[in-house]
């Protein structure tokens, strides 16, 4: 790969440019029927304020949410970049001689009814393919949602939100865990720089997308889910090179045979069995998760912490009741995934001792604070002592916050968090805040912890999982 700034990077990134900052975008599908999925397409880019010009096409012209509608593509008067298609399989060769001759650059197929149906749709697809070369376009797709471009005001499909902008790139071939992604993201704070579902990839697939994002300068950190790839010994030795100066996260669909074959079914995607997925993923130094739980909260680690969080962490439980039975099982999740609990040093037990009651309290690590959390005074010290410890590279706040907002009143608990933004700038910390909790307060806390880069999780186990992927990626790199 060669160096960033060079002609050939400069390159990539002109050639790309169409598809995550179109100037033009033609909803070739969109009607006046509300419930059409070209319509959602158009509506949904109004909606967010796309910047750019919208074209809706249809054979019957007219105004669709009020904009001049096109009999076809090339009736339209001004240059258009990007296409995004939702009519029937049988007439996209034709819609495709338009594009060629209206010089557009992206073609986005949401149509589905190609190689994941069999013979015929790949039959089907080649012709695509040729007919691009000939016309200087690229495809996107078929089969897929598309593009989620939030600097560029492109909504994910039919939604009609967009997140913040951030530094994680996102390549699917999924459309449905793209958009549960960007979901997750826009509620527990990872902030996108573009994500693309791209369905059978046809033409454009997992490795042109990943060669993008190596040279993307918004990019810091890359993610994936993949149930397949056409070139093996590319797509590896790609994710080699890229992962020595951005992460990436990768998960892997179909690991069985039965979901090998729904793969197939899905997007046409010939299997590669998981143990090689495994061992080579892992010599090229790629995280390798195995759910959307895991892909989320890794993502989210990585956002939020400087390189290398260290593996001596510091358990902080009790804040508003008995910790003890919560201290295990942290220290059980933790150790099984190779973090370690040291004890605290000699001076940060007697610091401690001095300070939190006798009767309630464990004082070695994990530490039990016997419930006095809530104290905000003792809280803040016995964070400052933690945090001070030598032996420690992180701190991990068993915060439980279901049992906060039933005891403590709103104005104690916010700042119990703000205590932990506090310390959160002296050293790497982390919040563990059990799930189920309902109503609008707790989602406020989460979020609040979230905007100052306080990573939350919503269990022990998904916690030390997350953060030891990350300190596995920068060990083995540094190692080489």
């Amino acid at each position: 790969m060669s160096e960033k700034g060079t002609p050939l990077n400069q390159e990539k990134l002109r050639q790309f440019e169409p598809i995550f900052y179109p100037k033009s975008i033609a909803v070739v599908g969109a009607s006046k029927n509300p419930l059409k999925f070209g319509t959602s397409y158009l509506n949904a880019l109004i909606n967010v304020g796309f910047k750019g010009k919208l074209y809706p096409v249809n054979p019957s012209g007219g105004k669709i949410s009020g904009l001049e509608a096109y009999t076809t593509l090339r009736d339209i008067p001004g240059p258009v970049e990007y296409v995004m298609v939702c009519i029937p399989a049988q007439y996209v060769l034709d819609l495709l001689d338009d594009c060629a001759a209206k010089g557009v650059k992206v073609v986005q197929f949401f149509t589905a009814g190609f190689s994941e149906t069999g013979e015929e749709g790949r039959r089907l697809e080649m012709e695509m393919v040729k007919k691009a070369r000939q016309g200087n376009f690229r495809i996107i797709g078929p089969n897929c949602i598309g593009v989620y471009s939030p600097a560029n005001s492109m909504p994910y499909g039919p939604w009609r939100t967009l997140g913040k902008v951030g530094t994680v790139a996102f390549v699917s071939q999924s459309g449905g865990h793209a958009g549960r992604i960007i979901e997750i993201g826009m509620r527990r704070g990872i902030h996108f720089s573009k994500v693309v579902s791209f369905g059978n990839g046809c033409d454009l697939d997992s490795v042109d997308y990943l060669e993008y994002l190596a040279v993307d300068p918004d990019t810091k950190i890359i993610g994936a889910y993949l149930e397949g790839v056409r070139d093996g010994r590319r797509f590896f030795q790609l994710a080699k090179e890229v992962s020595r100066t951005k992460p990436m996260i990768i998960w892997k669909g179909g690991k069985t045979e039965t979901g090998a074959e729904a793969a197939a079914s899905h997007t046409g995607s010939l299997a590669i069995p998981d143990t090689i997925w495994t061992a080579v993923l892992k010599q090229a130094g790629v995280i390798k998760v195995d759910s959307m739980e895991e892909l989320a909260d890794t993502l989210l680690t990585f956002q939020h912490f400087p390189p290398f969080l260290g593996h001596n962490v510091a358990i902080i439980a009790g804040l508003a009741g008995g910790g003890g039975g919560e201290s295990v099982s942290t220290t059980d999740a933790c150790t099984s995934v190779g973090l370690n609990v040291p004890p605290f040093t000699e001076e940060t037990r007697s610091k401690l001792k001095a300070i939190l009651p006798p009767a309630g309290s464990i004082l070695r690590n994990p530490l039990d604070m016997g419930g006095v959390g809530g104290i905000l005074e003792i809280l803040e010290k016995t964070m400052e002592i933690a945090v001070a410890d030598p032996r420690i590279n992180l701190v991990i706040v068993n915060e439980n916050l279901d049992q906060l907002v039933m005891s403590l009143p709103k104005e104690r608990l916010e700042a119990m968090n703000d205590i932990f933004i506090r310390f959160r700038q002296i050293k790497p910390l982390v919040v563990v805040s059990l799930p189920g909790l309902a109503g609008a307060g707790p989602m406020a806390v989460e979020r609040k912890l979230s905007d100052a880069q306080v990573t939350v999780y919503p269990s022990l186990d998904r916690a030390a999982k997350a953060i030891a992927n990350m300190n596995w990626y920068f060990s083995f790199h540094r190692g080489q």
